[in-house]
């Protein structure tokens, strides 16, 4: 059962459109009661206009807002004077509709108002809520959905059979409710229901307890969901181990086109419904309502496979085999539905549904994935609820293409904010808490990527990652606590990423440490931590981004940070400018193999990069300063000094020639060093 969540202290705080804006948040906030960016809420009142006179207006949820984020400035005002008369139209073209609705806008800086307008403006009530609750849907996609209502509502519904979104269903649904003095409620078969109320808390609560209504008559029916389960779900560390291997796999497959980042889900809900009898089937018959898919596409992608945990290649065959077709068979359902000037979207699959792992979900972000995810687990539980009551029957194809293809539906994407140069890429940086490293992350994240803090000061990659994601949303950054030294903790992060990205587009080898002693007095142990973090550290770290690279075959770029000692031979750092130069090699190498896979490797060399570093927090200033026979406080000058530009070299100077070298501007660049040292003629490469 849903809960009122209802606060008659604090609605009485509001007033005029923020208390539209309460309720609408309240109703947004359970996703039982209104999906991520669908319904729409809308309130009468009496404005005065520019000219100082009142006029009757209603206020509707702008296009493309989600009603549990959505504040005052994302509604619409609309003079219903202008509106009324469209009701003795018999017909209203979409295009038309839309021309027709702006001429009514209160103030033209407002957002176009919803695609549904028009069925609450038909409605004379003061407040009207549309939303798409799980129990309504599962009553309105039933076969018996109407005969079924009659018993739990008797004569206080209405019943509108499907139709897409515009004047004509506005119309329906404004002429039925006229008819029936006694209706309460509208049900819109195959899509969602709409109730009203004299007050914001009366509008509310009759949604809470239609839905409660539903609710209840269902569970008094459910018997075994779904025809009970069919196969066992694997252990968590199983599936665990299974998504990090297959993800990237998967993302490989889908990003043939456009790029994507996946997400997982293999909560209780989707394990008992990938590994039952029919699932297969039920996932096939359609999306269980509009504006489901439009992110999650008319079906899923059901792997017909038996869980078995060892079988990491018979998954990834049954994978790569399933991408394909499906993307044969979308092709062919665009091709059949298609009108002129229509554009096919990527093909891809948004949802894979894996027996015994859970549900797999695509998107061009994180974000997007998650979206994806939280409708498809919105259509399971309809589903659920559904076939307690009989079959369950979905939009058609022409139907669903109609939605899909909506010029008003890609309206709604088309207010996506643009895509950057690293959009629905990872990036996978060491050393991310460092100064180099969190300005590289931040730099990254502002040009549209994901990515991937890995520290060994788990404390410092937390707080950069906190930081990102305030500013630019949950996701955008994970925090990896890692030594570069540790093959397990290297493969377990890889891993990790796998298994929250779905892989990996970007690999910045920057995690550092550096010593300084006269060359007759480095030590074993000296020689072998520099060898150890800089050297083997670097090779582990590559080794494993090339391996999950080249699983999902969509190239890629490694960044290696080098220095200036890569190819100078400096005073006392026999063992930092030997290991080095090892690192500007070994880049080189990788490049050499990488370019098969359009994996590219190319190398940076900075020269002493103060602001920020913990390098130079430590010994080594001290260590560096006595070698030139300075004080420690008088490195920054010397340093800037003895360039041929007479400056000083900051993290955002090799952060800029990182992101450079990931970037389409050198998409055929690899195996090059790229000096940013403010011009060290000792250093120079060529």
């Amino acid at each position: 059962m849903v809960k009122s969540l209802w606060n008659q202290q604090e609605a009485e705080q509001k007033e005029g459109l923020d208390e539209l804006v309460y309720r609408s948040n309240l109703i947004g906030s359970d996703r039982a009661v209104c999906n991520w960016g669908g319904g729409n809420t809308s309130m009468k009142t009496t404005e005065i206009d520019f000219r100082g006179r009142e006029v009757d207006v209603m206020w509707v949820k702008g296009s493309g807002s989600d009603l549990a984020t959505m504040g005052a400035q994302n509604f619409t005002g609309l003079r219903l004077d202008d509106i009324h008369p469209l009701f003795e139209k018999d017909e209203m073209p979409d295009a038309e509709m839309v021309a027709y609705l702006e001429n009514c806008m209160l103030s033209q800086k407002h957002p176009r108002a919803s695609i549904e307008t028009l069925l609450h403006a038909f409605l004379p009530f003061k407040h009207v809520d549309h939303t798409h609750p799980d129990a309504i849907i599962s009553l309105c996609c039933a076969d018996n959905g109407q005969e079924i209502a009659k018993e739990i509502y008797g004569d206080r519904f209405v019943w509108v059979p499907y139709i897409r979104p515009g004047f004509t269903l506005s119309k329906m649904i404004a002429e039925g409710v006229r008819n029936n003095p006694n209706a309460e409620l509208v049900l819109m078969e195959k899509h969602g229901l709409v109730v009203w109320g004299d007050t914001a808390q009366e509008s509310y609560e009759r949604t809470i307890s239609t839905i409660n209504e539903a609710e209840a008559y269902i569970q008094s029916k459910q018997d075994t969901p779904f025809g009970g389960e069919k196969v066992r779900s694997l252990t968590d560390a199983e599936r665990k181990d299974l998504l990090s291997a297959v993800m990237p796999v998967i993302r490989g497959q889908v990003s043939q086109q456009e790029k994507a980042l996946l997400t997982y889900d293999d909560g209780e809900n989707i394990l008992e419904f990938v590994n039952s009898h029919d699932a297969k089937e039920l996932s096939q018959v359609g999306a269980a309502c509009p504006d489901h898919l439009v992110h999650t596409k008319r079906v899923p992608l059901f792997i017909s496979w038996e869980p078995d945990a060892n079988d990491i290649d018979g998954l990834a065959e049954k994978l790569m085999e399933g991408i394909a077709s499906y993307k044969e068979e979308y092709q062919a359902y665009f091709e059949t539905n298609q009108s002129e000037g229509d554009i096919m979207f990527d093909p891809s699959p948004r949802v894979i549904l894996i027996p015994g792992i859970g549900m797999v979900n695509t998107g061009k972000s994180l974000a997007n994935a998650k979206v994806s995810g939280a409708l498809y687990t919105r259509a399971i539980s309809v589903m659920k609820g559904t076939t307690a009551l009989g079959q369950f029957v979905s939009l058609n194809e022409e139907e669903s293409f109609g939605i899909e293809y909506w010029p008003l539906e890609l309206y709604k994407l088309s207010l996506a904010p643009a895509e950057a140069e690293f959009s629905r890429k990872v990036a996978f940086v060491t050393g991310g808490a460092g100064g180099i490293g969190s300005e590289t992350c931040r730099q990254y994240v502002s040009q549209g990527a994901h990515v991937v803090i890995a520290d060994l000061n788990l404390e410092g990659a937390q707080k950069v990652a906190s930081e990102i994601n305030e500013e630019y949303g949950e996701g955008r950054a994970l925090a990896i606590q890692m030594d570069v030294t540790d093959e397990a903790a290297i493969v377990s992060a890889f891993a990790e990423v796998a298994r929250t990205y779905g892989g990996l587009d970007m690999l910045v080898n920057n995690a550092g440490l550096a010593t300084s002693s006269p060359f007759d007095e480095t030590s074993l142990k000296e020689w072998n931590l520099n060898m150890n973090v800089l050297g083997t550290g670097y090779f582990l770290v590559s080794r494993e981004a090339f391996k999950l690279m080249k699983k999902q075959s969509i190239g890629g770029s490694m960044v290696f940070i080098g220095s200036k000692n890569s190819v100078y031979a400096g005073k006392n750092v026999s063992a930092y400018s030997s290991v080095k130069a090892l690192e500007a090699h070994l880049a080189r190498t990788i490049a050499a193999e990488g370019g098969d896979f359009g994996i590219r490797v190319n190398t940076v060399l900075p020269d002493a990069v103060l602001q920020g570093s913990a390098i130079w927090g430590s010994a080594w200033r001290e260590e560096r300063a006595a070698a030139y026979g300075i004080k420690p406080e008088e490195l920054e000058d010397h340093y800037k000094k003895r360039t041929t530009l007479g400056v000083m070299i900051l993290p955002k100077d090799i952060a800029d020639a990182i992101l450079f070298l990931s970037s389409s501007k050198s998409e055929k660049t690899t195996g090059c060093m790229i000096t940013v040292d403010g011009g060290v003629p000792a250093a120079f490469t060529r």
